[in-house]
């Protein structure tokens, strides 16, 4: 059933309030929930964290908008605090990065599926089979230092196996450039698409980023700085597919057009029902939100918001996307990125194979890391003993031995 955000005013905003013990509640089950709700929590989290980034820098560029940036900010930042609460505390920071792995690659394999744009749909491919790698690695790097099957946080819903290879995704920054969509002509649900993936990146972006020094093996910390890296380019990516020429108060309608699409999702596909009634809170909120800022275009734009948002016709299909995830892996595993262009290994930009011959003139630890990996289930080190530490010793350079995790 379509959802329409002009059926419904939502909450006020001077109605938006919580207390403390209201905005931290129950957390899930690392083991009972389902890994889908996991997800959510995660991709919420990140929609909630682009929003303030987009309010902060919108405020910082239009002084009419300052007043109500702010306003709205306040109450984002609390759902930002209540959704990110409901992440238990017993993930180990290698579980939770599993779990961001898993999302990058249901999310975006989802929005590639459902993406009407067919330029825009390859590049979402082209990001999916980096994400496939990256869950291969941090499941590799579980399984030899922690003897943890990452199928434990996965649930079997997706696969383990290798994507276009870490150690040959470090590309010159001129070729993480992409086309954008038209603002004029882009179907709405391509905007939605390109503001989900870029906050889903940017939040993995900084978790790495966060959680990776706090590693004392420096193999440990140089995947989480190497993978980090790749989720910058990401970001580079998404944001890039965004129509620059976009007013500010357009970017903000669709922003919170965006967040109503991606809770209105959350609501219809949600098993936890306590978890579920933050979802359905904070898309009455959001519908506030959404109604402010269409207030400010018409009054800014002298436009209709109906001209720029829609229906939303279906909620994102985040469920298990192995068959097209195998299906992509197949046939493009081997494309390259030439400018805003993909093309077959041989014909990749020499800028790019430049910058990643320098950067892994000393090795790469991701490669290092999965050295003879194959995921087999109930972990490597219950099918082949202590022999899978050894073996992840034996292949990192001699001033990196010693496998010591927090």
């Amino acid at each position: 059933m379509a959802f329409s955000v002009f059926d419904s005013k939502g909450t006020p905003l001077d109605r938006q309030r919580t207390t403390w013990r209201d905005m931290v509640r129950k957390p899930i089950s690392k083991l009972d929930d389902d890994a889908f709700t996991r997800m959510r929590v995660i991709l919420m989290s990140g929609i909630e964290r682009e929003a303030l980034r987009f309010s902060h820098m919108g405020a910082r560029c239009n002084m009419a908008l300052r007043q109500p940036l702010a306003d709205v900010r306040r109450v984002e930042q609390h759902q930002a605090t209540m959704v990110a609460a409901l992440l238990s505390p017993d993930h180990s920071p290698l579980e939770t990065t599993i779990a961001y792995a898993q999302l990058a690659i249901e999310l975006t394999a989802s929005v590639a599926k459902a993406e009407p744009d067919d330029y825009l749909a390859r590049v979402y491919r082209f990001g999916l089979l980096e994400d496939v790698d990256h869950l291969y690695r941090y499941a590799a790097l579980l399984d030899r230092v922690h003897g943890t099957d990452a199928n434990n946080i996965l649930q079997s819903y997706t696969d383990i196996l290798p994507g276009r290879p870490t150690p040959e995704q470090h590309r010159a920054p001129r070729d993480d450039l992409r086309i954008p969509y038209d603002r004029s002509m882009a179907a709405m649900l391509s905007k939605l698409h390109a503001l989900t993936v870029t906050a889903a990146a940017a939040q993995a972006h900084d978790y790495y980023m966060n959680v990776g020094p706090t590693f004392a093996d420096p193999v440990a910390r140089q995947l989480y700085a190497e993978i980090a890296s790749v989720k910058e380019q990401h970001v580079t990516q998404y944001e890039s597919l965004l129509d620059p020429t976009e007013t500010w108060v357009e970017q903000w309608m669709l922003h919170e057009a965006n967040e109503c699409y991606t809770y209105y999702s959350c609501v219809e596909t949600e098993t936890n029902h306590h978890v579920k009634a933050v979802w359905e809170r904070c898309l009455d909120y959001e519908l506030g939100h959404f109604h402010l800022a269409a207030e400010a275009f018409r009054r800014y734009e002298r436009r209709d918001p109906a001209e720029i948002v829609g229906d939303f016709p279906r909620p994102i299909e985040l469920r298990s996307q192995r068959d097209y995830v195998r299906t992509v892996l197949a046939s493009e595993v081997d494309l390259r990125a030439l400018g805003t262009q993909f093309v077959p290994r041989e014909h990749e930009d020499q800028a790019s194979i430049d910058y990643r011959r320098h950067l892994n003139g000393d090795g790469s630890p991701s490669a290092a890391v999965a050295a003879g990996y194959v995921w087999t289930p109930g972990t490597e080190l219950v099918s082949h003993g202590a022999a899978g530490t050894t073996a992840l010793v034996a292949a990192m350079p001699a001033n990196q031995g010693g496998v010591v995790m927090p």
